[in-house]
């Protein structure tokens, strides 16, 4: 069965879509440039309700030491994902300073961009595959753009990984079949707007993922 990730949750209505739909992976970003930030002692409040039913995922962006302590301390994730320019070195850095695993997203674009993940998988405990986005792009992620599935069929990793980017309740079933990915992860595949999920959505991605 294909796991699925909801991220960028803000609310209890769409947290509480996101666990009876039987989401594996909550997802708080934390990162003020996104339309999904939440302030650490927001999302610890909010994610609380999700602890021992889904693994609580802290999403950041080149994040420095103090916040992630702050991260660590105040929402206590089970999984730190990195989703900026960071290096092998920073995640190690990351693990020591929360104890918590570590998600490495990578920006696909084409063949040669998987090169980077043989060199990280000593590192971390999933691989996330995203779409680069967009040239200009003020956000490395959640920003719906996609990139060719195919181009996952037949690969093998030591690490178990997702696949991002684009996702939304109509393809994700074909982006499972596609990639044979044994995760998937969603943000603004469900939304109505930039940062408002929808209960509706949530569930509906939710029941495709789980029937493909």
């Amino acid at each position: 069965m294909t796991l699925a990730k909801i991220c960028g949750l803000t609310t209890p209505e769409t947290l509480d879509a996101a666990l009876a739909g039987g989401a594996a992976f909550v997802g708080a970003v934390v990162f003020p440039k996104s339309p999904r930030h939440i302030e650490p002692l927001h999302a610890a409040t909010l994610f609380e309700r999700a602890r021992r039913k889904a693994k609580i995922v802290a999403v950041t962006v080149d994040a420095d030491d103090a916040l992630l302590t702050a991260i660590a301390l105040i929402l206590k994730p089970d999984l730190i994902q990195l989703h900026g320019s960071e290096t092998p070195a920073s995640a190690e850095r990351a693990r020591v300073l929360t104890g918590a695993g570590i998600i490495k997203a990578l920006p696909i674009r084409t063949h040669e961009d998987f090169a980077e993940a043989e060199a990280w998988e000593p590192f971390v405990d999933h691989l996330m595959f995203d779409a680069r986005p967009p040239e200009g792009a003020q956000l490395p992620g959640g920003v719906g753009a996609r990139f060719d599935w195919t181009l996952l069929a037949g690969r093998a990793f030591r690490r178990p990984w997702f696949v991002a980017g684009g996702l939304t309740p109509d393809n994700v079933a074909g982006a499972i079949r596609i990639s044979g990915a044994p995760m998937v992860d969603v943000s603004s595949g469900v939304e109505s707007a930039p940062g408002v999920k929808e209960p509706a959505l949530i569930a509906a991605f939710l029941e495709a993922a789980r029937s493909a």
